[in-house]
């Protein structure tokens, strides 16, 4: 994916950003609680798995919002979220994007003042569910959309490769080397995410996992538990 030298997306994807990612697996915990991850290659085919699935309509969500934030027309915040929330059907998950979306939004702001995201906090408040933040900080970034959605995907293999290396005890090199491996597939994912940029919300991508949000209401109910999600 061919895109001019954007120093504000490494801040963006760097993990010590002030985001609150750190909290979350992304699901990989109660994967591993229920053993669909156990080993580096269960945790390579899951990955996988999301990323073809949840993660290209995160990565869509945040190109389409950074796209029309671009722009100069009228952005339809309430559809953009509305059709978000409907391919997140645990009430859990949608709980858990309105407050990573609020954490990237006191971040975002900070750094990239922008009167989109004013418009966005007047039209659904400051809990606005996090792929649609990211579509905003971007923009205000100087971000394309491939890259707002390249950046999505890097969050969700580092949240899910970070909560294996913690839960499993997985050997982080092994796990960067596949981070590198994975370069091609997300340059790709982030290029389809962007062709559907300037398409009606409810046209964007809709496969999600919906055993991810099974797994994230049962996750919810564990007593004991190293993640918010």
């Amino acid at each position: 994916m061919a895109t001019g030298m954007n120093a504000a997306l490494l801040l963006l994807a760097d993990g010590r950003f002030p985001s609150g990612g750190h909290a979350h697996s992304a699901g990989a915990e109660p994967a591993v609680g229920v053993g669909d991850i156990n080993d580096q290659a269960s945790l390579r085919e899951f990955v996988l798995g999301r990323l073809q699935t949840n993660g290209l309509v995160d990565a869509a969500f945040a190109a389409a919002v950074c796209a029309r934030c671009a722009g100069d027309g009228i952005v339809p915040w309430s559809q953009l979220e509305a059709e978000y929330l409907a391919r997140t059907g645990s009430p859990r998950l949608r709980t858990a994007s309105r407050t990573l979306g609020r954490q990237l939004l006191r971040g975002g702001q900070r750094a990239f003042p922008s009167a989109r995201a004013e418009e966005a906090v007047a039209a659904l408040g400051t809990s606005i569910p996090q792929p649609i933040v990211m579509g905003i900080i971007a923009a205000a970034a100087g971000c394309a959309a491939a890259e707002a959605a390249l950046c999505e995907l890097h969050h969700l293999v580092g949240s899910l490769t970070s909560a294996g290396v913690r839960l499993l005890g997985l050997d982080p090199f092994e796990i960067a080397a596949f981070g590198a491996a994975l370069v091609p597939e997300l340059e790709r994912l982030a290029a389809l995410a962007a062709t559907t940029a300037d398409v009606d919300p409810a046209e964007l991508p809709a496969d999600v996992a919906l055993l991810n949000d099974v797994l994230a209401e049962h996750h919810s109910t564990w007593e004991v538990r190293l993640f918010a999600s």
